[in-house]
């Protein structure tokens, strides 16, 4: 699962801590994503000229009282970590991602989408939008591991014999090996050993997932079909609920 947002929340909250400084979350941040820039058209709201560079936004944001990041893994039907209003909501799932920055007066919504220019340039745009000033609801880190848990054995259960994904297929087993190539850990420093776990094995069933998505369970009943659609639709919600997770445990 690339994800935008993870990288901005992990070692934006790290930098929070006082576990790495200013410069060294950045530059972990934009080695994942390319140049970041924040307060883009349309205006949001925060009082930034469109275009901030990450580097001096973050500044800003601690001159406004700056404390957290949050991430948000929303899907349609489930806009999980998020707080509203609906124009944030609708953007956020629409990119299936998103990050709530909690500010002294007030909560801020970033969607992050892709800035491209030219042949040459790749890096991400973040668009501010107003968020209701709610906490979101999300499970704590030891919940979150034994839903994820529970829920791959459910769902191994229900796909017993119906297709490949039951067994996780050569193909999964692969992809999932490719995985643990990359030796870039999802979070920052001054998260628990048991956050990078259940990161780690979020990541790699979301890879799973992925591969596994409906309309790749070719030759199968109607019935068939909906048992795997509702099993993946399952194991996406739980893995999506343990990333968030992993992502709040930061130790303060």
């Amino acid at each position: 699962m690339h994800l935008t947002s993870a990288p901005l929340v992990a070692w934006g909250n790290a930098w929070l801590s006082g576990h790495v400084g200013l410069d060294d979350a950045v530059d972990a941040v934009e080695r994942r994503s390319g140049p970041n820039l924040i307060g883009t058209v349309p205006p949001g709201d925060l009082p930034f000229d469109s275009g901030v560079p990450l580097r001096a936004a973050l500044v800003r944001l601690r001159g406004l009282g700056l404390s957290v990041f949050r991430l948000a893994l929303p899907a349609w039907g489930d806009p999980f970590g998020l707080v509203g209003p609906a124009e944030l909501n609708q953007a956020a799932i629409e990119a299936q991602e998103g990050v709530l920055v909690q500010l002294a007066d007030r909560q801020t919504g970033l969607v992050p989408a892709a800035d491209r220019r030219g042949s040459s340039y790749v890096g991400v745009s973040w668009t501010p939008y107003p968020a209701n000033d709610a906490l979101p609801q999300i499970p704590d880190l030891p919940e979150a591991e034994r839903r994820l848990k529970l829920t791959l054995v459910r769902v191994a259960e229900q796909l017993q014999g119906v297709d490949d994904v039951a067994g996780f297929a050569p193909a999964v087993h692969r992809a999932l090996g490719d995985l643990g190539d990359s030796g870039t850990p999802l979070l920052a420093h001054g998260y628990p050993p048991r956050a990078h776990r259940v990161a780690a094995q979020a990541e790699r069933l979301a890879k799973v997932v992925k591969l596994a998505e409906p309309g790749s369970g070719r030759g199968l009943s109607a019935h068939q079909a909906r048992l795997r659609t509702e099993a993946l639709r399952e194991l996406d919600a739980a893995v999506r609920r343990a990333l968030v997770a992993a992502h709040t445990a930061i130790e303060r």
